[in-house]
């Protein structure tokens, strides 16, 4: 249980991390792309070792890896623009969403079993998620240009499939292929794909004068990439402590997420909660219990 409280605390961090980057006008961009780096290094002190090895790179897991690199970029800057620019909440929401697809994946896949209360718990969890951001008013509607409102429209499609994909990779990977031995060498990895890819995206910009360096997107990406580690190193534990079970864990651990960062929002950031959302987030905790033991 530590692991999943760790998980759901730390993840929820990042996301309200985005926002304190809007207040001090920081790149979100290369506050992300140094995280990544300063995940590298927090592994490898974490694992004792910098575990690129050529066994390492000769393993049946690197073309993996290579691919959730990749997904963590790119999701990690479509969640960042979405607290920024939407709110806190309903990225979480939106990211969260995609529990579905990790849990039928387990049911189809790995034959996990699936209750009835379990269902009813998704099916519950996904009225509470959308509840949940629900507009509270016309006030907290962004104000945007026609061709941004239809970017954001798109932004939690893009978050349901993305977000699933990767947290059914992680468990795909984590049973298929890791152990304790190589379970640090993996994240690692996919850590050090996604520095590279927004390195080099960094550096093109640099060159072409497109951005500039700011050296406060140094100081929050250490911010960010430490937390960022160990939610995704606690994840990988949980999973693995109840790895008969992912099908309950994982809607456990994307609902614990929304809650607690919609909560969170609501305090230090002011962002608007109406009665609907609030009713939102009681039917999540019923979803919770119905998923945990159904």
């Amino acid at each position: 249980m530590y692991f999943l409280a760790g998980s759901i605390i730390l993840s929820s961090y990042l996301t309200l991390a985005f926002k304190v980057c809007e207040r001090y006008r920081i790149s979100i961009f290369q506050a992300i792309v140094f995280n990544y780096l300063v995940c590298v290094i927090t592994g490898s002190i974490v694992n004792g070792a910098f575990p690129f090895t050529a066994a390492n790179l000769q393993s049946n897991w690197i073309g993996w890896a290579l691919v959730m690199g990749l997904l963590f970029i790119v999701l990690f800057n479509i969640i960042g623009f979405t607290a920024q620019k939407i709110g806190v909440a309903v990225a979480s929401v939106a990211n969260k969403l995609s529990l579905v697809i990790p849990f039928l994946f387990s049911i189809f896949l790995y034959h996990e079993k699936a209750t009835w209360l379990k269902i009813a718990g998704i099916a519950v969890a996904l009225l509470a998620v959308i509840l949940t951001c629900y507009p509270a008013g016309k006030n907290n509607e962004p104000k945007t240009s026609r061709k941004t409102v239809s970017l954001l429209l798109i932004l939690p499609v893009v978050l349901f499939f993305g977000s699933g994909l990767l947290d059914t990779l992680i468990k795909y990977t984590e049973q298929t292929y890791l152990n304790e031995g190589n379970k640090n060498a993996y994240l690692i990895t996919c850590f050090a794909t996604a520095f590279i890819i927004g390195f080099i995206i960094l550096l093109v910009q640099l060159v072409l004068k497109k951005t500039t360096l700011q050296p406060k997107a140094i100081f929050a990406g250490i911010l960010i990439g430490i937390p960022n580690y160990f939610s995704i190193w606690c994840l990988v534990r949980v999973l693995g402590n109840y790895s008969g079970n992912s099908s309950a864990i994982i809607p456990i651990n994307n609902m614990g997420i929304v809650l607690f960062s919609s909560v969170m929002a609501w305090l230090l950031f002011k962002e608007r909660l109406s009665a609907i959302n609030w009713f939102g987030i009681i039917l999540a905790i019923g979803a919770i219990a119905l998923i945990a033991f159904g």
